[in-house]
């Protein structure tokens, strides 16, 4: 299979496989001379098949695979100038994103203030900014989206069929690569497969939160062959990684896409739940996030562990709500692993990384809602259970992130899905906008044909009836 290069000592050492350093130097130069419809090919193989933990240190940088790619696409966008546009322009989602990324980045620096976390939070900030808005560039219409989709279907062929026979023959392929183990993880006598990701947890996540995609990819009937190959993928990862937090997450994607029938009434799906989560404090002896000790669906899960993570992030909020803490290792047992995303933000960046995180999660609801009541009126189906479907994957990230932090691939595929909704949603606000600009008369006329019942009383704000933007943060 051939040997890694293997230099240095601890953390900072080069491990790279010749074959990934052969792949990684073709994707650079792909990313840079193919068309830029073609250029995500590339970017998206190198990026979520390379085993994770494969990089060159250099200058005092981790120059990971991704990272690596990320820059040369970063160069060429560059280079193209003023030809280089991201799809509707930089907007308020866009905006949210940048605040994200730099009060966390700001926060860790200000932690530990030394040349070391300087270096460390500009590579963050190539990873997160650079990867969101290289993406930005290269997605910018419906036709991209597809074209993401069907290469994330090969993917999860690829980590699926990978996974299973780690499952069942008890090596990781992937491991040959020299970054991790070829033996795979045990818990409680069971193999957790974790193909070339970072974790099994992270693994399973991946192929759940992929599955809403892939429906899409069905119900419109682009792609209806890609889909079943993806749902077959999708699953098997799921299933190989024997985790709780990958199967919560396929349930929530499930879940979320047979929520339509009652779209209508998805405000008082959410005061539901609101008020169940009340009814739950107030009998419970314990504080309500306890209640992720109780949900574990596979043997030997750690739900509790994640129940008192919280509790003790909670409890210890003066020590990381300005600018995060280095201290959590000593709050308790295993704090350290601080596998859950909200906890992982506080811990890292303080009180502004998760206000800024929780903006982003409500922003991406909100604007995929909005457009997808907008398609709605426009009686635009196709559009509408697009929109929806991508609902579905942001609750499936949202149910993940109580159970694990992205880190490796994953945080790149969060990266790139997140990229996504500003297109999904500019074809509905063009057409909201397009009804700004027209006569009163004709917008009536446009909106609310056919039908011979007169249109219901309605004021104008922005641009939009009142039914639309009385809670626009709301799916």
């Amino acid at each position: 299979m051939g040997s890694s290069f293997y230099f240095g000592g601890g953390a900072a050492a080069t491990v790279m496989h010749p074959a990934v350093l052969a792949a990684m130097l073709i994707a650079m130069v792909l990313v840079l001379v193919l068309p830029r419809k073609q250029a995500i090919t590339p970017l998206f193989l190198i990026a979520l098949v390379t085993p994770f933990g494969q990089q060159l240190y250099l200058g005092g940088v981790h120059w990971f695979v991704l990272r690596t790619v990320i820059l040369t696409g970063c160069l060429r966008v560059a280079a193209a100038g003023k030809g280089a546009r991201v799809a509707g322009g930089f907007n308020g989602f866009d905006k949210v994103f940048c605040l994200w990324a730099v009060s966390r980045a700001v926060a860790f620096m200000l932690l530990y203030r030394e040349g070391g976390a300087v270096v460390n939070q500009i590579a963050f900030l190539l990873d997160a900014l650079g990867g969101y808005f290289l993406l930005r560039f290269l997605v910018q219409d419906e036709d991209d989206i597809v074209r993401a989709a069907k290469l994330l279907v090969v993917v999860t062929l690829v980590m699926g069929a990978s996974m299973l026979n780690e499952r069942l023959r008890g090596v990781n392929v992937f491991g040959y690569a020299g970054s991790f183990s070829v033996i795979p993880q045990f818990r409680d006598g069971q193999i957790r497969a974790q193909g070339a990701f970072g974790h099994p947890v992270l693994a399973g996540v991946f192929g759940a939160t992929l599955f809403p995609m892939f429906f899409w990819l069905w119900k419109s009937g682009r792609a209806r062959g890609a889909a079943l190959a993806g749902f077959a993928g999708s699953t098997a990862m799921v299933l190989a990684s024997a985790s709780s937090t990958p199967v919560l997450a396929l349930i929530a994607s499930v879940g979320g896409l047979c929520l339509w029938p009652i779209r209508q009434y998805m405000r008082g799906v959410r005061w539901g739940i609101v008020l169940t989560l009340v009814g739950l404090a107030l009998v419970m002896k314990a504080p309500v996030w306890y209640v992720i000790a109780h949900v574990d669906v596979v043997s030997a899960s750690s739900g509790w562990h994640r129940a008192q993570l919280v509790d003790t992030f909670v409890n210890h909020w003066p020590d990381w709500w300005l600018i995060g803490t280095k201290d959590d290792a000593n709050w308790g047992s295993e704090t350290v692993d601080t596998s859950n995303q909200l906890v992982a933000e506080g811990v890292s960046g303080g009180i502004a990384a998760l206000f800024w995180f929780i903006v982003i999660l409500r922003r991406g609801f909100g604007e995929l809602g909005t457009a997808r009541r907008l398609a709605q009126h426009d009686r635009d189906l196709n559009r509408e259970w697009f929109l929806w479907s991508l609902c579905a994957v942001m609750l499936s990230h949202l149910v993940a992130f109580w159970g694990t932090a992205y880190w490796d691939q994953t945080r790149f595929w969060w990266f790139a899905f997140l990229a996504i909704i500003p297109v999904a949603t500019m074809a509905c606000h063009n057409k909201l906008d397009s009804r700004k600009d027209a006569a009163p008369i004709e917008a009536d006329l446009d909106y609310w044909r056919p039908g011979p019942v007169p249109a219901p009383e309605r004021s104008w704000a922005d641009g939009q009836p009142t039914d639309l933007v009385d809670d626009a943060a709301h799916v």
